[in-house]
């Protein structure tokens, strides 16, 4: 692909994405276009300026997650979290893309003195920077890195970090499977373009009518590297998504990228770029898979709903106001968060043990 030398584009995220294009030959991988629209150095969504996290369009944000709706969740994620730290020896906390601080505070005070530091590795910068202003107070107790060191001890927590990771798009097409990929048209707009591939989902899809799906390697191997460097502890990642079985269905045949927009959902990666958030659903076998293949034990997998109510959801409800319930009940609710988002627990270093949050309703056995 070449560029006209009167066709350079307003917006310098689009610039970066036509360099991207022109590199590549016109063809852009959607895992790699993703990875720009949301990581590109000071444009792509997590990297600028936007608000994001909030629980109303009023605010200027898109979308909310579980911390933002209501303290009750970190809370009783402490519990899960001071067991794995008893059961492990260990006294650090890490948390992965911890947003806007709400759920490191939330955690923070509930382990109080149980930690003697918690650490945050998220890439964004502007971020960072909201989160150092939210977690002020703690001083040097809250530490920032950019990536993960050689070696690591404690517990891990990520919520809402799998979804954001960039994956590839597979089409099969009149029986054909091919890698979906990103063009920039001549009228200047981005597209999708199909181009072969031996790239397969991992389970076959039953029937022959055409379906389009993901695949998740950075996911994968973002938890693979997690076990490498993870000696001693646990870790506990939370991400809406389903078992393999049921990802793959044949009758889930549109994918599961989504945007998410002023509170908003669309399925459009391919317009305003950069200012809005791009996400797929987590495929939890790959992941489980991913980790015990690297030298993991998988300590439980659960809905959220079932998670949260282990960890003593419902006795901190006893205590809350009307306006409280109403929002921790978000959490829970199957037709809310509850059954749609899943918790996985790994463990590294010690025995697997009775884990209170998979306590009761772990489903393990469907991975």
């Amino acid at each position: 692909m070449s560029i006209e030398p009167g066709a350079e584009r307003a917006n310098p995220l689009d610039r970066i994405i036509d360099a991207a294009l022109q590199r590549a030959g016109g063809w852009l991988p959607f895992d790699r276009f993703m990875a720009l629209a949301l990581y590109s150095p000071g444009l792509g969504y997590y990297a600028n300026t936007l608000a994001k996290f909030g629980q109303m369009p009023s605010s200027g944000s898109d979308f909310v997650t579980a911390p933002e709706l209501s303290p009750l969740f970190g809370q009783s994620l402490a519990v899960a979290v001071e067991d794995a730290l008893a059961h492990t020896g260990t006294r650090e906390v890490w948390e992965f893309g911890a947003g806007s601080g709400a759920l490191a505070t939330q955690l923070l005070e509930s382990l109080g003195e149980r930690i003697d530091r918690y650490t945050i590795v998220d890439l964004s910068g502007t971020l960072r920077e909201r989160q150092q202003q939210a977690l002020g107070a703690w001083g040097d107790k809250v530490r920032w890195l950019s990536e993960l060191p050689e070696a690591m001890q404690g517990v891990v927590v990520g919520n809402e970090v799998l979804d954001a990771m960039p994956v590839k798009l597979l089409a099969r097409v009149a029986g054909q499977w091919f890698e979906r990929g990103v063009v920039r048209g001549p009228d200047g707009v981005l597209r999708y373009a199909d181009q072969p591939t031996e790239l397969r989902p991992p389970v076959e899809i039953q029937g022959v009518h055409d379906y389009l799906t993901e695949i998740h390697p950075q996911a994968q191997a973002f938890v693979a590297t997690l076990a490498d460097r993870l000696e001693r502890g646990a870790a506990f990642l939370i991400d809406y998504g389903f078992p393999e079985a049921e990802y793959y269905h044949p009758q889930r045949h549109m994918g599961t990228v989504m945007c998410h927009q002023g509170h908003r959902s669309d399925g459009n990666p391919l317009v305003q770029v950069g200012a809005k958030d791009i996400t797929a659903h987590v495929d939890f076998t790959g992941v489980a898979l991913a980790g015990q293949e690297a030298g993991l034990a998988v300590l439980g997998y659960c809905n959220q709903a079932r998670f949260l109510i282990n960890c003593g959801l419902v006795a901190r409800l006893e205590h809350a106001s009307v306006q409280q319930r109403a929002m921790a009940a978000r959490l829970i609710h199957e037709h809310e968060m509850g059954e749609l988002f899943k918790v996985i627990g790994f463990v590294a270093g010690v025995q697997p043990w009775d884990s209170v949050g998979f306590r009761e309703g772990d489903r393990t056995h469907t991975l």
